[in-house]
């Protein structure tokens, strides 16, 4: 199969140009730059160079023999990086160049821009900067404040833009990485996530000849479809559990049962409200609550699994956000995820996660072939830890409850108004503050729910969504009035970046 790596210099955007590719019908794999090997296999037809957050002069070496080998993108650091190690020159900008920027395109007779405008808004986000290029390199797109904006070494098959195509913000991001791909690399664009459910079956089979395993079933469309792969790949080899930990949404436990009853999964409930709950109480750092709930969700597994015989794997619903995320390849923290983050050092079962390569819209498509409803597929998605990151400060029974009711209100107004389906992923949050009320002619100092509704495609960058104004004053007066102890109700408006989706 063909495929193009990016090669990930420790930019949180990595991910996103991996996504990005696929979205184009190519297959991307994301490489992190300290485990690159000595030779590029022969699928490779392309390859991508992200940015960093590392100044080149402290930055990762690159193996050079790579450059001329095949056609190259390079994207930021990568560009600058390309620069100096061909002979050119990189110093530190006098001004940050982070935002919108105009550039204008210099060479549209080059396969990058074919087809493009003159004049576009790109987005920059760097300190340092080109002030020289290497001999053999020709300026390709220049700003006002940028010389060299971008270039090329045609000779060496190599194309570098000094801002980031990757992001929603360029103007013609897209049309460039598909110049790329298909001018300059001329993949074939035949790649669909959902044609490689036969090949994930076999590699299952293949790596769980023997055993059983069993699934860590959070309820959520990630680990239902990592579950539906597996039972497809072992058969009766396959034991789910469902761990109802008393953080779900409002009637979540007897739907996803009920889900899992007619795809014939074999699934078992297990009540765990009481042993989440008392480990989680006195807990309110973010990290300290999915590291408490990602350790619980293994004990819970290992020991249902101690009844069954010749238990070997324990499958996750693990997505490729999800490993970036919780900093496990080059790029910094953002937050564990439980998939990720809450797993002992010595697990004592063989972890299987087949969509650990897979962003949110791939695994739906997957799992639509492997006959999941549009119902299911379509609801938001749902942290591992469940209502116990969108709690700020201590989880206790009331407090949940507060949430639970709130969240559940939020919803059914937007699908009251039709609203539900356009939007990404929505809920609320219980803040760790007080504020002063009036109910009954009474004072109350209750608590702040949170609404937040966001627009995305991939969960790696999000804006808020434009909700109606009446919808959303309709969500708070029906929270306030039908939830205790709530005193006002604010609404997030926040972007990913700098902001993550949910709150901790």
């Amino acid at each position: 199969m063909e495929k193009l790596w990016v090669i990930d210099l420790g930019s949180q955007y990595s991910l996103l140009i991996a996504r990005r590719v696929r979205e184009l019908g190519v297959y991307a794999e994301l490489v992190p730059w300290n485990r690159l090997p000595s030779q590029i296999p022969p699928e490779v037809k392309g390859i991508i160079f992200s940015g960093s957050y590392a100044s080149v002069s402290e930055g990762p070496p690159l193996p050079q023999a790579w450059i001329g080998e095949r056609p190259v993108l390079a994207i930021c650091y990568g560009a600058q990086w390309i620069a100096v190690h061909q002979g050119g020159r990189v110093a530190e900008s006098t001004l940050r160049e982070y935002g919108p920027a105009q550039i204008e395109v210099l060479d549209q007779a080059s396969p990058l821009w074919k087809g493009l405008p003159i004049s576009q808004r790109v987005w920059m986000s760097h300190s340092d900067t080109i002030v020289q290029l290497p001999v053999g390199a020709q300026v390709s797109a220049r700003s006002e404040t940028i010389p060299y904006a971008a270039y090329e070494i045609p000779d060496k098959q190599v194309y570098a833009v000094q801002f980031h195509p990757e992001v929603t913000h360029t103007e013609y991001g897209e049309a460039i990485l598909r110049n790329f791909l298909y001018n300059v690399c001329n993949f074939s664009g035949t790649w669909r996530a959902e044609a490689l459910i036969e090949e994930i079956v076999a590699q299952l089979q293949a790596s769980m000849p023997e055993g059983v395993a069993v699934g860590a079933l959070s309820g959520g469309v990630d680990s239902t479809v990592a579950a539906l792969l597996v039972h497809k790949a072992i058969g009766s080899r396959f034991q789910g559990f469902f761990v109802d930990t008393g953080l779900l949404r409002e009637g979540e436990t007897e739907e996803v049962m009920q889900v899992y009853q007619q795809l014939g999964l074999p699934v078992q409930l297990v009540q765990a409200e009481d042993l989440f709950l008392r480990a989680l109480q006195g807990i309110t750092d973010p990290e300290q609550k999915r590291k408490t709930i990602g350790r619980l969700f293994i004990e819970v597994f290992e020991r249902e699994a101690s009844r069954l015989h010749d238990v070997r794997y324990l499958v996750q619903g693990t997505i490729y956000p999800d490993v970036v995320e919780s900093g496990t390849g080059v790029s910094a923290l953002i937050k564990s995820h439980h998939n990720v983050g809450g797993l002992p050092e010595k697990l004592r079962l063989g972890l299987v996660e087949p969509l650990r390569l897979f962003f949110k819209d791939e695994v739906r498509a997957l799992g639509r072939r492997l006959g999941l409803s549009e119902s299911f597929l379509g609801r938001h998605p749902f942290p591992g830890p469940g209502l116990a990151v969108r709690i700020l400060g201590e989880v206790t029974r009331e407090r949940i409850a507060r949430l639970r009711r709130a969240d559940a209100l939020f919803i059914q107004t937007l699908r009251e108004w039709g609203w539900y389906e356009k939007i990404w992923q929505a809920f609320a949050v219980l803040l760790p503050v007080r504020s002063v009320g009036v109910a009954g002619d009474q004072r109350i100092y209750g608590e702040v729910i949170a609404l937040r509704a966001v627009q995305s495609s991939d969960g790696m960058t999000a804006q808020p969504s434009p909700l109606p104004h009446e919808l959303m004053e309709e969500s708070a007066t029906r929270v306030l009035a039908e939830v205790p102890d709530i005193a006002r109700v604010v609404y997030d408006l926040s972007t990913k970046p700098p902001a993550t989706i949910e709150w901790e």
